[in-house]
This record gives C-alpha cells, structure tokens and sequence, in this order.
C-alpha cells in the first residue's frame, strides 16, 4: 500500500513520509518533517517544520506537533520535536518545539496523549506514558518511563516524575515526584507507592514491599529526606530499584514532593495486595 495524500491536504515537497502513510482532509504537513511508516495524520492535524514522528503513530484532528516553543527566550533557533513509535496523540493535543540551538521535546514510545494535553519546549516524555485530558506540562518537565497523569494536572517547569508513578488527576506539581510513588493533591503530597501500576508492570509481592520500605525510611524514619536516602543507599547496596530511587535523586532540581501526614510505618506492614 503506497502513501495515501487527501487532496485537501498540504504536504511540503521538503517533507519526507515513509511507507503507508495516510494524510488526511485538510491536514498541513510542512518542510523538514520526517514522518515514519504506518503513521495516520488525522483531518485538521499539523505537522510543523523540524518535526518528526516514529512508525505507526495516529495524530488526531487539530493535533499540532512541533509548533514553536512559547517562550520569550526562544529566537528562531533550529530545535526539533521528535515522537517515538505507536505514540497516540489525540484531538487538540500541542508539542511545542525546544527553546536553545540544537533541543529537543521527545515523547517516547507507546504513549497515550489524550485530548487538549499540552507538552511544552523541551519536555521529555518516557515510554509507555499514559497522559489524560487537559494536562499542562510546562518547559523542561522530564518524565520517565511507565508514568500515568491524571487529566487536568498541571506541572511547574524542571520538574521530575519518576518511572512507574501515578499522579492524580487535578494535581498541582511544583516538586520532584519520586519513581514507584502514587502522588496527588493541591498541594501535591505523596500517599504511597503506586500499588496497582506496579502490580500490572509485573513487580512481585516481596519487591513492592521492598520498595515501600525503602520509602518509609525516606519520608518516615524520622531522618531528613537526605539521611533517609543515605540510609538507604547504605541498606539495599546494589539493589536495582533502591538505585532507580538514588540516581533520581541525584538529578532532582526542585526536591522531592512530601508526603502526606500519613504513618508510613504503620502502612509498611500492611498487605501491598
């Protein structure tokens, strides 16, 4: 099956498009773009210049990727958006362009941008990320890989999401959210380890309990947020997902989200089922 071009659309001679694409009616496809095979431009989506998207990728209608970085700083520098591969972006969601000679905004395979979402000038997206209706992430926000955002959130920019965390719908996110933690709140507040996500990602019994130990000693041990993961680092040596927790910590700009006024002792003995 060869690419298929509505006559409606627009499609820059400079854009190159792979093996069964489809444009749909009334989409604008602009120079620079590269656009991978299998990928469905929905009606009414756009496709900026410096803008390239992955295999088997579905743009829904009025989505618009690579649109330039809002931001004052920005001075018409070549910046680019990359989409990783079967990355769904739905109606009306936005990914803006980096701001600074040479940046990137990359999404990452598999993620689910659901309506009106909007990703700004160099925000990095992990793989598998789910992100629902109307959330705002603002300049810089990077989060890994596995993360579910609840709709209508909102993210202050440099901050830091872990692999593997919930965030709640209508949250406001000012601080790092630490990986395998469910978080939500205005203020933000961290309420557990994120139970179900790590259940359905395949982590047994006893590593959930691990991890909900290690989280106890951070937040609840009576020890700073420092010492707590200095306890940890001393107690679980070379352990995989004591060292996901560490090296996030060791790149956290704007310190880790507290945690609700919640005994986290008392939950640490409590059935993670």
């Amino acid at each position: 099956m060869s690419v298929q071009i509505h006559p409606t659309a627009v499609v820059n001679e400079g854009a190159e498009l792979g093996e069964n694409v489809t444009v749909g009616a009334y989409c604008v496809v602009e120079a620079n773009t590269r656009i991978g095979d299998g990928t469905v431009l929905r009606p009414f989506s756009c496709v900026c210049e410096y803008a390239e998207l992955g295999r088997e990728c579905t743009i829904y209608e009025h989505a618009v990727i690579g649109g330039k970085p809002q931001d004052l700083s920005y001075r018409g520098e070549k910046t680019e958006v990359k989409i990783g591969d079967r990355v769904v972006c739905r109606e009306f969601v936005t990914v803006n362009r980096a701001v600074g000679e040479g940046g990137v905004t990359t999404v990452g395979d598999g993620c689910f941008i659901m309506e009106g979402v909007h990703l700004a000038h160099n925000v990095t997206v992990g793989r598998e990320c789910t992100i629902a209706n109307k959330t705002g992430l603002s300049g810089h926000v990077w989060v890994g890989d596995f993360v579910v955002i609840g709709g209508m959130s909102g993210f202050h920019q440099f901050t830091r999401i872990g692999s593997y965390c919930m965030v709640g719908g209508m949250s406001r996110v000012t601080q790092d959210v630490p990986p395998y933690t469910l978080a939500a709140g205005i203020p933000l507040r961290v309420y557990d380890i994120n139970r179900v996500g790590l259940k359905r990602r395949s982590f047994d019994t006893k590593t959930r309990s691990k991890i909900r130990e290690m989280y106890r000693i951070i937040y609840n041990s009576g020890l700073t947020v420092r010492d707590g993961l200095a306890r940890v680092k001393e107690l679980y040596p070379d352990d995989a997902e004591a060292g996901c927790i560490l090296s996030f910590a060791e790149l956290s700009k704007r310190g880790f989200t507290p945690r609700m006024t919640q005994d986290w002792a008392h939950r640490s003995e409590e059935k993670v089922d």
